[in-house]
């Protein structure tokens, strides 16, 4: 069988070509019991970077349900599950923040429409070389970023004041209110990143982030404890999606949102492309750039006119869908319809969920996104490192986008400067 070397420019999803090879009976069992796994990590998740994104837990599940199901069914990868990600958090809290949340949908429309462009221009191949120094540098500094934003959450802390944005002054605030920590909170919160730690050590097949939040229900249930629960700061969730809907149009809005949409659409191709590329590498099969980047901005409008947030590849369900056995693109469709019957059946249970225990799971998260040893090894080498600490630094002081973009040109003069160097010296 080819491993789709020969086709990776191609404007043909990847299910139609799964199809053309022809598809059985094994192949969707397979399909199917992948999609349930996936589908089991991908609920806890969904809500938990919705909550830390600053928007209904809901908002979540229909990102998964909608875009998830489009990125599948239009992608140019076999494996790749889209939905919320961690990558977003900080981006759509502040979108949230400043234009609320009819600006948020409106910039995740828009920056649907940017990466749809962005794929049938053929520009994917740009994307995919963003500096290695760069991607790691801004992946460390969004989960320091998320793990401060789950302190709160994490402890039951009571703030005086609204949280700050800005990293520096968040945690002078949270520090501030130490003194209103919750134990019971803290026990939950803790406790469902230790047993999320230690099941990944003792039974890695398990779905440890599912078992926490369920056990860390039942305990604050049986006992009584005094925790926020997502019923009692969100009310209970609804039991359906809701109709399509497009959000407030202005032109003067649209030109406001113009460079949020750009920062959502840059991060999007990114962490798309690289979900995708950790899946050729599990796999041995290649996936195409475009039509993946075009399925992710399709996925984004859809998910805009359900009321949903950021939808990108996701590599840790990625990974894990390759790793269950998942044969073609109908496991993330189907991880997407598993996500709607927990919606249509058992949105009532959610209610029962600390938001301490979904901090927990963020706080697993954070530490699985920070490339730890990758960050040690560039440090070794000064042009690297210097590219690696000026994005990380500018990221968690400034913003995501400044970042990447700082990362970017230091990267391409340094190597311009090692370029001219031995010329200079002949």
């Amino acid at each position: 069988m080819p491993d789709g070397t020969a086709t990776a420019n191609l404007y043909r999803p990847k299910l139609l070509t799964v199809f053309r090879e022809g598809y059985g009976g094994d192949g969707f069992r397979r399909d199917l019991l992948a999609a349930l796994t996936v589908a089991i990590v991908a609920l806890p998740l969904s809500m938990a970077f919705a909550i830390a994104s600053g928007v209904t837990p809901e908002r979540g599940l229909y990102t998964t349900i909608v875009g998830g199901f489009l990125v599948s069914a239009l992608g140019g990868s076999r494996y790749q599950i889209g939905g919320p990600a961690g990558a977003f958090i900080v981006l759509v809290a502040a979108t949230v923040a400043k234009y609320g949340i009819d600006g948020l949908l409106l910039t995740v429309l828009l920056s649907g429409v940017m990466l749809a462009l962005v794929g049938l221009s053929r520009l994917g191949s740009l994307i995919r070389h963003i500096p290695h120094a760069v991607t790691v540098g801004f992946t460390f500094g969004i989960a320091i970023i998320i793990l401060a934003s789950q302190l709160k959450d994490l402890g039951g802390l009571k703030l005086s004041v609204p949280e700050p944005g800005l990293l520096l002054p968040k945690l002078a605030v949270l520090a501030a209110a130490l003194p209103t920590l919750n134990p019971a909170a803290f026990a939950i919160g803790a406790g469902s990143a230790a047993l999320i730690f230690v099941l990944r050590l003792w039974r890695p097949t398990w779905p440890g982030m599912l078992l926490a939040v369920i056990l860390a229900s039942v305990a604050a249930a049986l006992l009584h404890l005094p925790v926020e629960t997502i019923a009692s700061r969100f009310g209970e969730l609804p039991h359906a999606l809701p109709r399509p809907a497009l959000p407030p149009i202005t032109f003067a809005l649209v030109l406001q949102l113009l460079p949020v949409a750009l920062s959502f659409t840059l991060l999007g191709g990114v962490e798309s492309l690289l979900s995708a590329k950790v899946a050729d590498s599990m796999t041995g099969r290649k996936h195409r750039a475009n039509m993946e980047l075009v399925a992710q901005g399709v996925a984004n409008i859809g998910s805009a006119l359900f009321g949903g947030i950021p939808v990108t590849g996701t590599i840790a369900r990625t990974a894990t869908n390759v790793r269950a056995g998942a044969r073609s693109p109908l496991s993330g469709m189907m991880h997407a319809l598993f996500v709607l019957l927990f919606l249509l059946v058992a949105a009532p249970l959610a209610g029962f969920v600390p938001l301490a225990a979904l901090a927990g799971v963020l706080v697993v998260v954070c530490w699985n996104m920070a490339e730890k040893k990758e960050f040690a090894d560039l440090l070794k080498t000064w042009p690297s490192a210097v590219v690696l600490l000026a994005t990380f630094g500018l990221t968690i002081v400034r913003d995501l986008t400044t970042g990447i973009i700082a990362g970017c040109v230091l990267a391409a003069l340094l190597a311009l400067l090692r370029k001219r160097t031995p010329e200079e010296g002949v």
